[in-house]
């Protein structure tokens, strides 16, 4: 396993000054990729009704093309579903991401072309092991398998012609072999639809063997770790799994999980790395071992485009490319894909922390945030606001999600947090004074609404019985892979629907 763990961190790591190279000729890799997305869809349905065959610049485009949402964009991904060709993209378009996160009860389906999945999704999973690998020269994680936990494996036809699943499904059927190779369970557990007999099931395996990376969304790994613990009798998974070196995450912050990876896996070789990927495309990656941030990346066969939060909802609203964004700025997330997504609001929200090369966070989404009253919270603000706290008072924060409580006639309006813990706060009055303030220290906007308590009072926490989320995720339908907790809600649907959900878990214990 020596040579072919050298081989294979070889074939990854070749791929890297190719990243440094159009990393720093950025404006120019995405107008290369803006003429050839307009170049190839010219022909099809949408590109003839907007004319791209006419249009000379990024300017045209942009004054020529609304933006679009999901929701303008169905007729016509529906008519693709159809088995209809040429309709946004000139390619048939066999695969269809099914996507339903816990924003909404609807679900989208995503086209997926195969240029998509080889210069996108496939490219970008090649792409963070190259970077990982370039930096560590040593490395020994093809010596053993990969821990990949997806979602629901199982693939459904619409009609001969198309077929659909979430996106681990449709990746996984089309995964190159090496990948296939690499990874752990085999497609006989992956392909389980029953979840929870699935995490069992892995559990089982993967405690037998000599696992070296992870691949998952945080929430769901902890489970499936926690289980494998569990089951090993160990005092930590660094006991079952002594090769572990790395682990890839993405799809929520990292923030909220960290301190409970770091006590399951106790272990200074285990690097975190993290992706930006995403049913409509993997966008980014992180690029150095020492950064929080990743890289963007623009050579995918996406064009980006960046709407400032400022103008989101203007009916002429400008958006900016890629030479024309600042740092530390909330922008939206518009892209056009190479699966016929155009000038499409994914709904994510990002900040560029380096300008060369080109490196963002996610900061939140669109509707993920708190404005009730002006204070502008976003996801970014609440995760560290809360990591903060539980650093400084010793606590473990497993789940949280925060609402606001609107103005009555005898009080001022302010935010309910619901907060699950691992590990209680030595005081819990020093953890809501300490969430409050490392909220005004982060957000000048929240800070001068709670100035002397005169626009919004202190926060309210409610503390919420184990397992409550993931019971609430459960009863929803919406447990395993990429479904995330919403972490931020400017009304109370789903605060509501959670101290429901806790206030019935409270009862079954009563005697």
């Amino acid at each position: 396993m020596k040579n072919l763990n050298q081989i294979i961190s070889w074939y990854f790591k070749r791929r890297y000054p190719e990243i440094e190279a159009w990393a720093n000729h950025a404006q120019q890799t995405q107008e290369q990729i803006w003429q050839s997305l307009l170049q190839k869809a010219k022909e099809t349905a949408w590109g003839r009704y907007y004319n791209y065959a006419a249009m000379k610049t990024i300017a045209d485009y942009q004054k020529n093309v609304p933006i679009q949402t999901y929701d303008t964009l169905k007729p016509f991904i529906q008519l693709m579903m159809e088995g209809n060709k040429n309709v946004l993209w000139q390619s048939p378009v066999e695969w269809f991401a099914k996507s339903s996160g816990t924003t909404s009860d609807k679900s989208k389906f995503i086209p997926v072309s195969y240029e998509a999945m080889e210069s996108c999704h496939f490219k970008g999973a090649k792409d963070i092991m190259a970077a990982y690998c370039f930096h560590s020269p040593n490395t020994q994680i093809y010596s053993g398998k990969g821990l990949v936990l997806g979602g629901s494996h199982q693939i459904h036809k619409l009609n001969s012609k198309a077929k659909y699943g979430d996106l681990s499904a449709v990746l996984m059927q089309n995964m190159p072999r090496l990948g296939r190779f690499l990874r752990t369970p085999d497609l006989s557990v992956s392909l389980m639809e029953n979840w929870e007999e699935k995490l069992e099931k892995t559990a089982e395996i993967t405690l037998q063997q000599n696992v070296t990376h992870l691949v998952g969304v945080p929430t769901w790994l902890l489970v499936l770790m926690r289980r494998v613990l569990e089951k090993s009798g160990k005092e930590n998974l660094s006991e079952v799994w002594p090769n572990l070196g790395l682990y890839l995450h993405g799809g929520v912050s990292f923030t909220p999980y960290e301190e409970q990876f770091r006590q399951l896996v106790p272990s200074p070789k285990l690097q975190y790395w993290q992706t930006y990927n995403a049913s409509e495309g993997f966008f980014g990656i992180q690029d150095l071992p020492y950064r929080n941030d990743m890289l963007l990346m623009l050579d995918y066969g996406v064009f980006y485009e960046f709407l400032p939060m400022s103008e989101i909802d203007k009916s002429q609203a400008k958006a900016l490319t890629i030479n024309e964004v600042e740092l530390n700025t909330n922008y939206a997330l518009l892209i056009s894909t190479n699966a016929g997504l155009w000038r499409y609001m994914i709904g994510d929200t990002v900040k560029f922390t380096s300008l060369k090369p080109y490196r963002i966070v996610v900061s939140g989404r669109t509707k993920h945030f708190i404005n009730a009253f002006g204070e502008e919270i976003i996801i970014d603000n609440a995760d560290q606001a809360i990591a903060e706290a539980a650093r400084q008072t010793k606590a473990k924060v497993k789940e949280y999600t925060a609402a606001p409580v609107y103005f009555s006639n005898t009080k001022n309006g302010t935010h309910e947090w619901l907060i699950e813990f691992e590990k209680y706060p030595e005081q819990m009055a020093t953890f809501k004074d300490l969430l409050d303030k490392n909220l005004q220290k982060i957000n000048s906007d929240y800070e001068a609404k709670r100035h002397k308590n005169l626009a919004m009072s202190m926060p309210l926490i409610q503390v919420v019985s184990p397992n409550t989320f993931y019971e609430w995720l459960k009863k929803k339908g919406k447990i395993g892979g990429q479904h995330k907790i919403p972490r931020l809600e400017n009304n109370r649907r789903f605060v509501e629907e959670i101290k429901k959900v806790d206030a019935d878990l409270k009862m079954k214990k009563k005697p």
